[in-house]
């Protein structure tokens, strides 16, 4: 993030802070917002411990900027400039408008069935939209951002070189650090693309398999009965089911799919053990109880209540 943002996005958190972090500052931007009948009257504090934090307060923070502005006004704060001068609105509404597409891709790669090939597919998407919009902002045109393209055009502003050479900047470097940070994306291997979907035409020219398994391969992809399963059940339990008669092919189909690549499962643990054992508890051994909670499989209850023996009365 260039200079300008990053001071934007400073600035933008302690205008929330000195609005939302004081009681009474809260209680009468809360008025003021019910009186200007606003569909929000909170705004949301920021915290880094959060991942999603700076998407949702700036999102708020924009949609509130009349209400803030008039507050900070009466309140004679000098933030109130901020909220006068075009250039600093339109790099807020960019802001809010990036890390709501970063917040939208973060989510789609959490979840307990994700796996490398979906994810590696969704992160090359990102860039390769990052290369698009910035292709649209050379050009001089912020259509691809949401909400500075409608403040734009409400403001009626005319010259965008300004934001545009500061969103320019911005979106190079961010494509070039996840293409550092993730330097095969871009490159993705053609050989698996028969693990996640085996009846397209022509996948076995592209599989990478022995002659042998690419028979096989052939054999599974003809079979119309499978075919219409596929399109009903998750890759995983697709190739599981197929695996008494293509054992091989799903070996090493679920050799690429069950190891996760998000640390989702791990955090999910984490929170869970927050819950289960508390400073209360300190002692308690969670391992069975921490199994059951991040599990999404139900258990048993009859089977488990069967191999209990009820008491008896003496």
């Amino acid at each position: 993030m260039n200079a300008h943002l990053h001071e934007t996005l400073n600035e933008a958190v302690k205008v929330i802070n000195f609005i939302k972090a004081r009681p009474l500052n809260s209680r009468m931007f809360k008025l003021l917002c019910q009186e200007m009948g606003s569909e929000h009257q909170h705004l949301l504090l920021h915290t880094e411990v959060h991942w999603l934090s700076c998407g949702k307060i700036l999102n708020r923070l924009f949609e509130l900027r009349q209400e803030v502005h008039m507050f900070l006004l009466e309140q004679k704060s000098a933030f109130s400039s901020l909220f006068e001068n075009q250039d600093w609105v339109c790099r807020l509404a960019y802001l809010a408008d990036i890390f709501d597409k970063l917040n939208d891709l973060n989510l789609s790669m959490q979840g307990f069935r994700t796996d490398e090939l979906s994810l590696n597919s969704k992160m090359c998407a990102f860039i390769k939209k990052l290369e698009f919009r910035l292709k649209k902002v050379q050009r001089n045109s912020v259509s691809v951002f949401p909400t500075l393209d409608k403040f734009a055009d409400d403001s009626e502003i005319d010259n965008l070189n300004t934001i545009c050479d500061c969103i320019r900047e911005h979106l190079t470097k961010l494509r070039d650090e996840l293409v550092s940070y993730f330097p095969s994306i871009m490159n993705q291997d053609r050989t698996q693309d028969w693990i996640q979907n085996p009846f397209v035409e022509d996948v076995t020219s592209s599989s990478g398999l022995s002659d042998k398994l690419t028979e096989n391969l052939i054999e599974l992809a003809s079979d119309r009965a499978l075919e219409l399963k596929f399109q009903n059940v998750t890759v995983s339990q697709f190739w599981l089911e197929v695996k008494g008669e293509y054992k091989e092919l799903s070996e090493i189909a679920m050799s690429a799919l069950l190891p996760f690549r998000s640390t989702y499962l791990c955090e999910v643990s984490f929170s869970e053990m927050s819950l289960i054992k508390t400073k209360h508890r300190n002692r308690l051994s969670v391992q069975n109880d921490l199994i059951i909670a991040v599990s999404d499989i139900e258990p048993r209850f009859d089977n488990i209540l069967a191999k209990k023996q009820p008491q008896v009365s003496h």
